[in-house]
C-alpha cells in the first residue's frame, strides 16, 4: 500500500507543478477558444490541460516500474505498456482537438486506434461474466469489438460530463478511488495477481486528477480540454478492461456451497461492469434526456442548447461550486453504494444506507438558496460565506442585517446586485479567471 500511495503523491505532484506552465503555452499557442453560447464561464480559459496530465501518467508508470512490488506488474504483464501506447494516440489526438477544433469523425476514428492499440498489446477482454451462466469465453473478434466499444463509450462519457470547473476531474477521482479500492481488494484478499494492473491504473488515475483539480476548480484558470478528458477516460476503461477481462473468476472460489451463496459471492465478479457506470450513469442520463428534449422541440439531436443537467442546477439558485459539490455527492453515492454491495450483498444496512443518503441528496438539490451558517465559537475555521454576517448601518438608514433583510454581500451592499445579478465581463478583464494573460500588459518590468 505504502508504494501505491506514492505512486499517486508523484503522479499528483508532476501533475500539479505541471499544470502552471502548461496553462502559460496554451496562452501563448492560442488554444483558448472563443465563448459559445453554451458555456457556462464568461471569458475565455486556456485548454491543453491535459498536456499535464499525461506527463503525470508517464512519470506515475516510471515510479512504479522502479518499486519493488510494483515492478512485478511490468514483468508480468504488457498491459502498463498498452495503457501507455494507448494513452500516448488518444493524447495527440486531443491536443490537435484542443488547437484546431478537428471533426467528431476523425476523433471517433483516434479513439477507436487508440483502444486497437491496446488491444495489440493484450489489453482486451477475454472472458466476461454473465449472470445465470458463469464465465462465457469470448473469441478475438468479440473481445475486440467489446473492447472498442467500452473505450469509446467510456472516453465520450467523460468528455461528455466535463461541463463545469472541476466537474470532469472530481467525478472520475471519485469513480478511480472507489474502483481502486475494488481491485485492490481482489488482488490483496483473493491473491490474484492479475488484478494488481487495474489496482496500479486506479492509484494513477486519481494522482492525474487530484494534481489538475487546483488549476482546475471555479474559478478554473485552465481546463484540461479534450486532450485531458479523453486521457482519463480511456485510463478509466483501461482499469476496467483489465480486472474485467483477465481476472478469471474460477480463482476466487466461488462456486461453492449452495447455489443462493454461489450468486451473492458472485456479486463482486459483476462490480468491474458496473463500476465503469459511476461515471456514465450521470452523463448518460443527461443524454437521454437531451435527446429527448431536442427532438420533441422538433431539432436535431445533435443541436447544442442549455439544458444539460449542470444547466439547470445553475438555473434552479445553486452556485457554480455547490452544482458542482452536488453531482460528486450522487458520483461518490453511486460508486461507493456499489462497492459496498459487492463486499456484502446480503446485507439489507448497505441498502438502508444508498436510500437515507439518496433522500438527503435530493433535500440539498431542492435547497439551493439554502446556506449553512456555522456556530459563533466555528466561524474562525470555516469559509467566509459560512460565517454570521454582522449588520451594515449607512447614513440616513436604519440598520439592516443580512439574515433578515435579504441577502447582503461580503460588502454589505443589498439588492439586486448583491443576491447573485452578475453583470458579464468582457473578455480580456482582468481579474476573473486568472485571465490577465488575455488582457493589455504592462510594458514596465
Amino acid at each position: 500500500m505504502r508504494e501505491y500511495l506514492l505512486t499517486l503523491c508523484i503522479t499528483a505532484a508532476v501533475t500539479y507543478l505541471l499544470t502552471g506552465p502548461v496553462r502559460k503555452f496554451a496562452i501563448v499557442a492560442g488554444a483558448m477558444p472563443e465563448i459559445r453560447a453554451r458555456d457556462v464561464h464568461r471569458e475565455p480559459t486556456p485548454r491543453l490541460g491535459g498536456i499535464a496530465m499525461f506527463f503525470g501518467l508517464c512519470a506515475g508508470l516510471l515510479v512504479a516500474d522502479h518499486l519493488t512490488n510494483l515492478s512485478e506488474v511490468f514483468e508480468n504483464s504488457n498491459e502498463p505498456r498498452a495503457l501507455l501506447s494507448g494513452a500516448a494516440v488518444i493524447w495527440l489526438i486531443g491536443v490537435l482537438d484542443d488547437k484546431f477544433e478537428i471533426d467528431a469523425l476523425i476523433k471517433l476514428g483516434g479513439q477507436m486506434i487508440a483502444a486497437g492499440v491496446m488491444v495489440v498489446q493484450g489489453l482486451t477482454i477475454l472472458w466476461i461474466p454473465v449472470p445465470g451462466v458463469g464465465t462465457v469465453a469470448l473469441t478475438q473478434w468479440q473481445g475486440t469489438l467489446l473492447t472498442v466499444a467500452l473505450v469509446v463509450i467510456t472516453i465520450n462519457a467523460v468528455n461528455f460530463v466535463d461541463g463545469l470547473d472541476g466537474l470532469a476531474a472530481g467525478m472520475v477521482c471519485i469513480a478511480a478511488a472507489a474502483f481502486f479500492m475494488y481491485a485492490y481488494r481482489i488482488w490483496y484478499s483473493y491473491g490474484i495477481e492479475a488484478a494488481a494492473p487495474a489496482s496500479l491504473f486506479a492509484v494513477i488515475l486519481m494522482g492525474m486528477c487530484l494534481g489538475f483539480l487546483p488549476h482546475n476548480m471555479h474559478p478554473a484558470r485552465i481546463f484540461m480540454g479534450d486532450s485531458g478528458s479523453m486521457l482519463i477516460g480511456l485510463v478509466l476503461a483501461a482499469g476496467a478492461i483489465s480486472v474485467t477481462g483477465q481476472v478469471d473468476p474460477d480463482l476466487m472460489n466461488l462456486f461453492s456451497g449452495s447455489e443462493r451463496n454461489s450468486v451473492h459471492q458472485m456479486v463482486p465478479v459483476y462490480i468491474p461492469l458496473v463500476m465503469p457506470l459511476t461515471i456514465i450513469a450521470i452523463p448518460a442520463a443527461d443524454l437521454i434526456l437531451a435527446i429527448v428534449r431536442r427532438t420533441w422541440r422538433g431539432q436535431s439531436p445533435f443541436a447544442a442548447d442549455r439544458g444539460h443537467l449542470h444547466h439547470r442546477l445553475l438555473e434552479i439558485g445553486h452556485s457554480h461550486s455547490r452544482a458542482v459539490l452536488i453531482m460528486y455527492f450522487f458520483s461518490a453515492l453511486i460508486a461507493f453504494g456499489a462497492l459496498a454491495y459487492s463486499v456484502n450483498a446480503a446485507s439489507m444496512w448497505i441498502v438502508l444506507s444508498v436510500v437515507i443518503l439518496s433522500a438527503a441528496g435530493l433535500v440539498l438539490l431542492l435547497l439551493p438558496r439554502f446556506t449553512p451558517r456555522a456556530p459563533r465559537w466555528a466561524e474562525h475555521f470555516v469559509p467566509p460565506r459560512y460565517r454570521r454576517r454582522k449588520a451594515v448601518v449607512s447614513e440616513g438608514e436604519p440598520p439592516v442585517a443580512a439574515d433578515e433583510g435579504g441577502d447582503a454581500d461580503e460588502s454589505g451592499a443589498t439588492g439586486a446586485g448583491a443576491t447573485g445579478d452578475r453583470v458579464p465581463v468582457a473578455a480580456g478583464v482582468s481579474g476573473v479567471n486568472g485571465a490577465t494573460a488575455v488582457g493589455p500588459r504592462s510594458r514596465t518590468r
